[in-house]
Order: structure tokens, then C-alpha cells, then sequence
């Protein structure tokens, strides 16, 4: 249950209102290549702005070296926002200190201001209580609607919150509220997917899911370091060499909840022209390696899939950036968006993988925040959900 105060539990009207937002996008030469992050914040920056506040937002872009730097400015951000919405648009060149203070004092009610980088600072993610302070001298309330970045104890997600009432917006509401019931209350059965490269990234979120879920499906590079803990070769393929415990520790615990695949695409290069072959599950000969899920897996785990009640996938199944080798991920996809269980996909590479195959309309939740999306499902507590105020 999500036992947070919303932005629909306090009133705004004639205050100014500072929302966390996650508007870490890809820019290149000023331009956004995926606005995604940014119209997912619009619901919460709109209603604040119907209510009559003046709404002042700040995130984080990128690693800048803790000092301003040019490429990682979110001026281009506030440009494309102004496009998105009817309401007056401004960017401060600074997100603290006398420039931010001056253009939050100028703020009307109605109108939105964009502030620079919190990243440009060190004192951001050292959770600085001075930098704490001096964001919240810019408003009267903090709202926090970052999911994204909300596993994070940084001045712009935690600290401030000591400061002023805060409250979460509609997308952190959203994010919570399935991912929460998807782990603590799911419709069964619930099907969890883990792929991606590693197993040493998702010890914890496989080791929560095998007392939770029915059924854990793996995929991707890290299905590699399971068989190699089973003793089978293999050739060239990515293998994690300090997991191998832990995958035959997990291999023991799971019992028949953790389904491996059955069998793989190899290729004798990582290369999308490179020779391939389907195999079943073996040794993989020297000078090739495993790309990809093969066929009958995708069919076995679709079956699986298409009983769940519920369904949370993070990670892909292969290199699905390369088109033949994107079969597996692409399949699972299909069979996630055809079944009728509550399907949450979180994780950059797994969401790509849903817009990729057009099926981003046939789940019911995309998470917008991969690392907060992990640690949540390894039972971890958000700091920057922890600090908003209870109901």
C-alpha cells in the first residue's frame, strides 16, 4: 500500500512548490533523443499548475566532475518542456545561491522554472545539509516525483526534505503502487524474468524473488554463469568467474522455482553478421559464445508467462541491440504483452526492448527508474521515499 502524502493531500494555490523531477535524458548536439522521462513528469507538473503554484524543478543530467559543465546542462530540457506545455517556461542558470533565489523570488503562480544541474555541485550527492537548506529556502513545499532517482540519499531527493512538507507526486504515486503491490500482494501466479549480463548486479532482487515469486525465468548473459556453476564450458561467452558461488548457492536454494534456458544462440563472434547456430543447453565450443535465449526457451517461458497473474521483467534475454540476436528478448516481450497478468518492466535495456516491439501500450506499468525499480524489488527501503510525509 502506499502510505505517502500526494500532491492531492495538500494545497498548493498561491505557493511555490519544488519538484524533484527526473529529467536525466540522452542529449546530443542540444537535442533530446527521448523525451520519455520528461512527459512522464507533465501529469504532476500540470495538476500543480491548474491548482494556481508556481512551479519550480530540479533534477539531475548525466555525471558531471561535481562543476558546471556545458554538455550536462539542462537548458535544452527547459526549452523542449516550454514546447510541451502552454504554461510560461523559465531556466535559472543555477540551482542555488543568489541567480536561483532571485528567479524563484520572480516565480507567478502559473508559471514553471527550470533550475541548472544539481549535479554541477559535490555537495549533492555528499547529501550536503547546507545545499539541503538552500533548496528549500526556494519554496514553501518539496515534492518529490523522481522515482528514478529516488534510491539515492542525495540533497535534491533526501536532505531537503527535512526542510519543508513534502509530498510525492503522481509518477512516484505510480511507480510505488505497482511495484509495491507486485511484490507484497501480487495476483498470482507471479512470474519474475531476470536477464541482463550479471548476476553480481541482481544477487539480492533473485534472492527476494525466489521467497516471493512462483517461478523465476533467467535470461541473458547471466543464464552463462548458472551453466558454467553447472560445470558445462563455455567457449567464449561472457561469464561472471567471482558469481560462480553464488549461482550454484542460488542453483541450491531455488529447487525448481529458477527455470534456466534450454537451449541458446551461439555465434563464433559478437557481431550481428557473425555465423550462428541454435544448441541445446551443453558445452559451447572454443571461438563461440552465447548471444541469445533460442527458440523452444521462448516458447517454454511464454507458457510460463501466460498463466502469471503478475509479471515483473528487468533485463533483456541478449544482445538484443544487434537484430539477430534480439529474437529471445523480442519473444518474451510478445508473450508479456498477450498475457493478462499486471506486467511491470523496469530497467532501461527491458524498456527499450518493449518501445523497440511497439508492445508499450499492452503492459500495464513501465518503470521509469532502473536502479530504484532493483533496489525496490530486493525489499530495499527508498530514501527518497522514505523522507516524504506519512498519511
Amino acid at each position: 500500500m502506499f502510505n505517502k502524502k500526494s500532491i492531492t493531500d495538500i494545497d498548493v494555490k498561491g505557493k511555490k512548490v519544488l519538484v524533484r523531477v527526473d529529467f536525466n535524458v540522452p542529449i546530443k548536439e542540444g537535442k533530446i533523443k527521448d523525451d520519455t522521462r520528461i512527459t512522464s513528469a507533465l501529469p504532476t507538473i500540470q495538476y500543480l499548475l491548474e491548482k494556481g503554484a508556481a512551479v519550480i524543478l530540479f533534477s539531475h543530467l548525466g555525471r558531471p566532475k561535481d562543476e558546471p559543465d556545458p554538455q550536462f546542462s539542462l537548458a535544452p530540457v527547459a526549452a523542449h518542456l516550454g514546447k510541451l506545455i502552454p504554461n510560461p517556461v523559465k531556466f535559472a542558470e543555477d540551482c542555488i545561491g543568489p541567480v536561483a533565489e532571485a528567479a524563484a523570488a520572480a516565480l507567478k503562480p502559473g508559471e514553471v522554472l527550470v533550475l541548472e544541474n544539481t549535479r554541477f555541485y559535490k555537495a549533492e550527492s555528499k547529501n550536503d545539509p547546507e545545499m539541503s537548506k538552500q533548496f528549500a529556502n526556494l519554496a514553501d513545499i518539496y515534492v518529490n516525483d523522481a522515482f528514478g532517482s529516488a534510491h539515492r540519499a542525495h540533497a535534491s531527493t533526501e536532505g531537503v526534505a527535512k526542510y519543508l512538507p513534502s509530498v510525492a507526486g503522481f509518477l512516484m504515486e505510480k511507480e510505488i503502487k505497482y511495484l509495491g503491490q507486485a511484490i507484497d500482494n501480487p495476483a498470482r501466479p507471479f512470474i519474475a524474468i531476470m536477464g541482463g549480463a550479471k548476476i553480481s548486479d541482481k544477487i539480492g532482487v533473485i534472492d527476494n524473488l525466489l521467497t516471493k515469486a512462483d517461478a523465476v525465468l533467467i535470461g541473458g548473459g547471466m543464464a552463462n554463469t548458472f551453466f558454467k556453476a553447472q560445470g558445462y564450458p563455455m567457449g567464449d561467452s561472457l561469464v561472471e568467474a567471482e558469481a560462480l558461488d553464488t549461482a550454484r548457492e542460488l542453483l541450491a536454494k531455488a529447487g525448481d522455482k529458477l527455470r534456466l534456458p534450454v537451449d541458446m544462440v551461439i555465434a563464433n563472434a559478437f557481431d550481428n553478421d557473425a555465423e550462428t547456430k541454435v544448441v541445446g543447453v551443453g558445452p559451447v565450443p572454443d571461438g563461440w559464445r552465447i548471444l541469445d535465449i533460442g527458440p523452444e526457451t521462448v516458447e517454454n517461458y511464454a507458457k510460463v508467462i501466460s498463466t502469471a497473474g503478475t509479471v515483473v521483467w528487468n533485463g533483456p534475454m541478449g544482445v538484443f541491440e544487434m537484430a539477430n540476436f534480439a529474437k529471445g528478448t523480442v519473444g518474451v516481450a510478445k508473450a508479456v504483452a498477450a498475457s493478462n497478468a499486471v506486467s511491470v518492466i523496469g530497467g532501461g535495456d527491458s524498456v527499450a526492448a518493449i518501445n523497440q516491439s511497439g508492445l508499450s501500450d499492452k503492459v500495464s506499468h513501465i518503470s521509469t527508474g532502473g536502479g530504484a525499480s532493483l533496489e525496490m524489488l530486493e525489499g530495499k527501503i527508498l530514501p527518497g521515499l522514505a523522507a516524504l510525509l506519512d498519511k
